[in-house]
């Protein structure tokens, strides 16, 4: 096992202000300082995944991470968009599927260059090029440090799920305590105490939320980070999945135009915002509404061609997939007729009919206001 035993001494700078604070505090003067840490870090031919380093600053935790896992790997950030500062030789496929799997969703913003994102989304495509580029384990020190604790919290369930998923080892250094059962480490270090603990796997904690149909002014916040386009019919019947009071998702529903039917209810935009990305929140609005669609005697289908909401909808028991993507659908005069690639209004996309329950029929129409 990993043995932890070592000094680090520092000289420490006799100028005068040194003297005059040590005069001001009554601090004996000392030419050097000495920082000593002993223990055991039994993880040396265990399984594990995740790991945790964490403590108050200055309790050792970069030290401890770099003399047993080497160091700190510092990534350059100057493409004229994130996706062209990857690796050369990962295909394009790689870098979607990461970045998807990191809650890194927002298609837009991988064009745009590192220098303009915000901490939220340079906190996840830094995770992702991380996992794409590095051996394991992958290192990752000052973890969520310079995010804000929601999308913390989020990035590291995010995290752990495509590590366990993909069989790797992923090591966080981190002052927040916060993060501990959302990243759902397999073992935690503390360098204050020089103690080690195993973990088991639990439940990450519960989210409440609420969905609510919406004024469709509430799309403005949301059209900035849609993968397709920033239009939505003003007919549309909008609804929104909040946590604690905060917007987190969006569905944008209309009537579907049909030559031989007039029941089918579409879902023409779904989008989570970025901090929330990660933890499903879009399939549990979609899922919600069209119960209540269902209820009342609406067919709902749906027409992804983002590849992570194509897998979820996949995935999911409640869809069933009524056409594969790679065929194109057209985008204008509300029509379902397939076009050639390349038309214009045309995109590749799957479709999806909802197959779920359905809801009683007095709360469906509150949630849809009929």
């Amino acid at each position: 096992m990993p043995s932890i035993d070592f000094v680090v001494q520092t000289d420490l700078s006799r100028s005068t202000r040194v003297k005059q604070l040590e005069a001001m505090f009554d601090v004996p003067p000392e030419t050097k300082v000495t920082l000593r840490w002993r223990g055991e870090l039994p993880i040396e031919g265990q399984e594990w995944n995740v790991g945790l380093i964490v403590g108050p600053s200055g309790s050792g935790k970069s030290t401890i991470a770099q003399r047993i896992f080497g160091d700190h790997v510092a990534l350059t950030w100057d493409g004229k968009s994130v996706i062209d500062d990857f690796a050369r030789e990962l295909s394009m496929q790689a870098i979607s599927e990461v970045c998807q799997a990191v809650g890194f969703n927002t298609i837009p913003a991988w064009m745009r260059p590192y220098s303009v994102l915000s901490n939220g989304e340079r906190f996840r495509v830094d995770l992702a090029r991380r996992l794409l580029e590095l051996p394991d384990p992958v290192v990752v020190d000052e973890f969520t440090s310079v995010v804000d604790r929601q999308v913390a919290r989020i990035g590291a369930h995010a995290v752990q799920k495509f590590i366990r998923r993909n069989k790797r080892q992923f090591v966080a250094v981190t002052c927040h305590y916060d993060v501990i059962d959302w990243l759902q480490p397999d073992w935690i270090f503390e360098p204050a105490t020089m103690s080690f603990t195993g973990r088991s796997v639990q439940r990450r904690p519960s989210i409440d939320v609420e969905i609510a149909r919406v004024p469709y002014a509430a799309w403005r916040i949301f059209a900035p980070f849609h993968y397709l386009t920033a239009e939505l019919n003003k007919a549309a019947q909008c609804f929104v999945l909040s946590v604690d009071g905060q917007p987190a998702s969006f569905a944008g529903m209309r009537h579907q135009v049909h030559p031989q039917v007039h029941d089918i209810q579409a879902c023409s935009r779904l989008v989570t915002l970025p901090d929330w990305q990660g933890m499903g929140f879009a399939m549990i609005l979609i899922d919600k509404v069209s119960e209540a669609y269902k209820a009342i005697g609406k067919r709902v289908h749906t027409y992804p061609a983002h590849p992570s909401l194509i897998r979820s909808f996949g995935k999911s028991a409640h869809w069933r997939m009524t056409k594969k993507p790679g065929t194109y659908s057209a985008m204008s005069k509300g029509t379902s007729k397939t076009v050639k690639p390349g038309d214009y209004g045309g995109r590749p996309c799957a479709v999806f009919e909802y197959t779920g329950p359905s809801m009683d029929v007095a709360t469906a129409r509150q949630l849809l206001g009929k």
